[in-house]
């Protein structure tokens, strides 16, 4: 397709293979947040091995598929948009990354009874999404049973956005900004305060 915008793994297994992105309602992460972004979370999980990954709102699945090139288990992308979804099929059949696409709404997806635990979540709505409904997806994430303890939550917002309220149970709190691009990211820690 003439025009068709590209992004590309940045290290790991799949380094340097270009990503098909959808040509309308997505905003690829430029390298720079994404490498910042990602050496942070290596720090954190103490390593790649044995991560599960679930990338809400994916887009193309890049973050998804960065993480898995770089070592994680596997990872579940989340899009409602059908064109979208598309393309991260075409992406994940390119790379040969452990992934699977799933074409749902995120928060109709974590109303149902979680599957799986989680150790790093990506949250990278559409710049236009409310504060509130983040918040909530947040809560969905925390109440719902999809992040393993010590789980790394990473939220990509607009610079511009205030800073997002975050559910009890999640400390270590930061956010930075990069331009236009507003990181931030918590640490899952409430798997039962009871036993602890």
């Amino acid at each position: 397709m003439v025009g068709q915008i590209m992004t590309r793994i940045i290290a790991g297994s799949a380094k340097g293979q270009p990503l098909k992105v959808p040509v309308s309602g997505t905003r690829p992460t430029s390298d720079r947040v994404r490498e910042s972004v990602f050496s942070a979370t290596e720090h954190l999980l103490g390593g790649w091995s044995d991560v599960q990954v679930l990338d809400l709102y994916a887009g193309s699945g890049a973050l998804g598929l960065e993480a898995v090139s770089r070592g994680a288990r596997s990872a579940v992308l989340v899009e409602s948009s059908a064109q979208a979804t598309s393309v991260i099929r075409a992406n994940i059949a390119k790379t040969q990354l452990a992934a699977h696409v799933v074409k749902a709404d995120v928060t109709v997806w974590l109303a149902k009874q979680a599957t799986d635990q989680f150790d790093l979540v990506f949250i990278d709505p559409p710049y236009t999404l409310a504060g509130k409904l983040v918040a909530n997806v947040l809560r969905s994430l925390a109440e719902g049973g999809w992040l393993a303890d010590g789980a790394v939550v990473v939220v990509e917002r607009d610079a511009k956005d205030d800073d997002l309220n975050w559910p009890a149970g999640f400390s270590d709190i930061t956010r930075r900004r990069f331009g236009n691009t507003s990181v931030s990211r918590g640490v899952w820690y409430f798997a039962d305060s009871g036993d602890h």
